[in-house]
């Protein structure tokens, strides 16, 4: 490619994208758009250095010969930097060395956890545990060396590691819980090819996040296959289709994976129903319950315990296995799940936990007795609560700090930095983590005092960052580069992947988080900070757990799936099902087999189930049909009703009609409709989309009216309407290749809900398509599958053989299309030199022009 822009290619009239970027200058040795590798020991890198990227980008600020980054525009202007308070030992104060927050080493204040030297058994590679070679030494390549004394006991324990007892066990958070569970998994399906393990956990990026451990773990590790002889007769028909190595799956909602039970050993997430049907439960080894604690969930934790009753009721040979750091209640989900229980109060590095209150720091047993301090704080006089203070935090001549908490808050961060440690601050909204990290930044040393190498670091984060497809947050451009960041669930995916990542490797020093970020990731931090004794609505305590099948829903859902998947179907059978559940260990029995008549009495009258001559039950096509696209019944209902009435004049010269069917009812109940964005969207839509609208009961006056400042629509149902056609335009755009950041700013929604919005919806919309094909419903069914793979590829139809690749999204498959590689084939058969042209125009493409939208 010649480095002359006025010797290349000559062209007549209309120029490719191919020939525009062949008559750019571009650097030889970087890739815009490209992520660089994060690794340490590598010599070059096809990414723009953090230097380049700085000294090239317009108003980012210079970088000197010393390697400092120096902003043109300071994050406030006009303003100086912020000096922390200092924090002051009080003379009277009973804070031993050991309680202290500052100096506390675990090296010079605790003693050594005990290892292998001291207890052969706390080695995995002790012959009790019977663990292959091959997996210890992934154990170890992990950073899994020992064991800790309570993981030794609770392994050890009576029928734990033969698979012959149930197991329910707590630990706190960093305490090592996933070990326990993952030698107990994988020895199952090691030492008994035959048997399958079902790991369940509550959010999809934690199950990526634990496939990716697993199938590290896992490498090259084999299974203890013994074919059987003819005559043995064990499973001959099955010994063929035993594989020696471990094969793990993922399965998500909306996920169109085609891997089945068969090639599955550990999957991560209920498949259940899939061996009932398929009459395979007895192989079923193992269930894993992570977060256990989300029995509570009101959506999540009546489906993880209809499934543990379904295995309780079938008696197989499954061993099922539950931990948690936050259980309330151990002994009794023991006794439900006819377990053992171990509780385990170990952590690795102590903790000490102080409250703040009016620039005064307490020590404080736990958490549970913050708010019992606080109300005997507010009975005291001012100098009995200094005489049982340990510490003082200066009043701030900053007006910004005036807030005692606030002040508190950047004082405590700026202390642990100046140590040379980390710190985790949680905020209750997600404004606040904006904020916060404003301020804190603000107090952050001068960059001019750090290393370059530190700065170059940062930098490269700021360039990841800027690479994505959202493009750079505003407030990340003035924090990162201080070695501070915000993380909650408004950011997308990639983002946080990016930031957890940067303060996992020490790039950044302070993250200022919502619990969002608490939802298991596993982060090193020598202080957190809670602000303020809420997160959201919510006080900050233990969880408390409860059977949310006591609930309506959860009781007609949990019989429902029971009768439908042919588990149970008469009276007694029903009871027996019934009496396997966490239900009947919290109700009297009288009043719970009152609640199974009323909940029998309403499924008959939903025309869910139909009563037979024999006092049994059966499930109807309807019934079915809920069951198996995983909706709750009352959802299903209401999907019914919208569809039958869809069926009768469903508008096919348009898209907005699909688009509205696949708004996930619970997302759309949680929008915050801007009525002007509305009423905007309303006035740009065509004959086709204005008729969608109105069949489906939408009134142009009342979004008028609305968008005027009339009152919020008190009609739940009716005010679902209008939040799953709102959300239906996010999805009509998101399916014509506009940039989630642009939809965000668009909709006034926060770009990682539009994200959660865009992967929530495949799981509804197969879900949809599951329940057309159990109704019958065949030629609708095919509609809807072809927008859902519109949706997942968030492309026109004319891209969705190109989506399929991996890696390769809607914007970069136009292009690829835009210059003549319009099927995989062309692409499979294309010379790499033709192609990397395309792909550096990706970084190129200004979205907000692209799509002719600005402010």
């Amino acid at each position: 490619m010649s480095s002359d822009p006025t010797k290349g290619f000559q062209t007549i009239g209309f120029q490719t994208s191919i020939e525009i970027a062949q008559n750019q200058v571009v650097p030889a040795t970087s890739l815009s758009g490209i992520k660089r590798p994060r690794s340490e020991n590598e010599a070059a890198t096809i990414f723009t250095s953090a230097r380049s990227l700085l000294q090239t980008q317009q108003g980012n600020g210079t970088l000197k010969k010393t390697g400092a980054y120096h902003p043109v525009n300071p994050a406030h202007p006009g303003r100086r930097r912020f000096v922390a308070s200092e924090i002051r030992t009080l003379p009277d104060a009973s804070l031993t060395a050991d309680d202290d927050f500052v100096t506390y080493t675990q090296r010079n204040a605790v003693s050594s956890t005990p290892g292998p030297s001291q207890n052969a058994l706390l080695s995995l590679r002790h012959s009790q545990y019977g663990l292959p070679e091959s997996l210890v030494a992934n154990f170890e390549k992990m950073g899994v060396n020992a064991m800790y004394p309570w993981q030794m006991s609770c392994l050890l324990g009576r029928g734990h590691l033969t698979a012959e007892k149930n197991l329910v066990y707590s630990a706190p958070t960093g305490g090592g819980k996933s070990l326990v569970a993952d030698v107990l998994m994988l020895k199952r399906i090691i030492d008994d090819p035959r048997k399958k393990a079902i790991l369940v956990l509550p959010y999809v990026a934690l199950v990526q996040e634990k496939m990716k451990w697993l199938r590290r773990l896992v490498e090259g590790v084999e299974k203890r296959v013994n074919v059987p002889s003819q005559v043995d007769g064990a499973y001959p028909s099955r010994a063929k289709s035993v594989q020696n190595s471990v094969r793990i799956t993922g399965f998500f909602g909306g996920s169109k994976s085609r891997a089945t039970w068969s090639d599955t050993d550990i999957a991560a997430n209920m498949l259940v129903n899939t061996a009932i049907e398929e009459c395979k439960v007895d192989e079923l080894g193992i269930v894993v319950l992570d977060e256990l604690h989300m029995l509570d969930d009101e959506h999540r934790g009546y489906l993880i315990e209809i499934m543990i009753s379904k295995l309780m009721l079938l008696q197989q040979d499954t061993q099922i296995v539950g931990m948690s750091a936050t259980l309330s209640n151990t002994e009794l989900l023991a006794k439900w799940l006819h377990a053992n229980y171990y509780i385990s109060k170990y952590q690795p590095i102590p903790i000490q936990e102080f409250l703040v209150y009016k620039n005064l720091i307490y020590t404080s047993g736990s958490s549970k007795e913050f708010l019992r301090t606080v109300v005997s704080l507010e009975k005291s006089t001012e100098p009995q609560c200094e005489s049982i203070a340990v510490k003082a935090i200066d009043i701030s001549r900053y007006k910004e700090l005036g807030n005692p908490i606030t002040n508190a808050m950047v004082s405590l961060a700026l202390e642990t930095v100046t140590s040379g440690y980390g710190a985790l601050v949680f905020c209750g909204s997600r404004q606040s983590c904006h904020s916060n990290a404003l301020l804190i930044s603000d107090a952050m040393p001068d960059e001019t005092m750090l290393d370059s190498d530190v700065l170059e670091k940062r930098g490269d984060l700021i360039a990841g960052l800027r690479s994505l497809s959202c493009g750079l947050d505003p407030v990340f451009e003035k924090t990162i580069i201080k070695g501070v960041a915000f993380h909650h669930a408004g950011l997308t995916a990639e983002e946080r992947d990016l930031i957890a990542e940067g303060y996992d490797k020490g790039i950044l020093k302070v993250l200022v988080a919502t619990c969002s970020l608490a939802a298991g990731i596993n982060l090193p931090a020598r202080r957190v900070i809670l602000c303020g004794a809420r997160m959201g609505r919510e006080l900050v305590g233990p969880a408390m757990l409860y059977s949310t099948n006591a609930r309506k829903s959860g009781a007609q859902g949990a019989i429902l799936e029971a009768v439908a998947t042919r588990l149970v179907s008469g009276k007694e059978a029903i009871n027996d099902y019934v009496r396997c559940s966490l239900l009947y260990h919290t109700m009297e029995e009288g009043e719970l087999f009152a609640m199974v008549e009323s909940t029998l009495t309403e499924l008959v009258n939903d025309n869910l189930l139909n009563p037979r001559i024999d006092g049994s039950y059966e499930p109807t096509q309807l019934g079915q049909a809920i069951v198996a696209s995983a909706f709750s019944p009352e959802e299903g209902m209401f999907i019914h009703d919208e569809l039958k009435r869809a069926l009768q004049a469903f508008v096919m010269d348009g898209e907005m009609h699909v688009f509205y069917m696949f708004a996930p009812l619970q997302s759309a109940a949680n929008v915050d409709i801007n009525w002007s964005k509305f009423l905007d969207e309303l006035d740009r839509l065509d004959e086709s989309g204005l008729r969608v609208l109105q069949f489906i009961g939408v009134d142009p006056g009342f979004v008028n009216s609305m968008a005027q400042g009339r009152s919020a629509i008190k009609d739940p149902t009716l005010a679902l309407i209008y939040q799953r056609a709102y959300t239906a335009f996010q999805l009509r755009d998101l399916s014509n290749e506009i940039p989630v950041s642009i939809v965000s700013h668009k909709y006034s929604t926060p770009r990682g809900n539009v994200q959660n919005l865009s992967q929530t919806c495949h799981g509804f919309a197969a879900g949809m398509v599951k329940f057309c094909k159990r109704m019958g419903w065949d030629m609708l069914a095919v509609v809807l599958d072809h927008m859902r793979d519109r949706l997942q590829a968030g492309a026109r139809a004319d891209l969705l053989e190109l989506a399929q690749v991996t890696f390769v999204k809607s914007r970069t498959a136009r292009l690829f299309w835009e210059n003549g590689f319009k099927t995989l084939r062309a692409l499979a058969e294309a010379d790499a030199k033709d192609l990397v042209p395309v792909l550096m125009m990706v970084s190129n493409i200004i979205p907000s022009k692209q799509f002719g939208y600005s402010d």
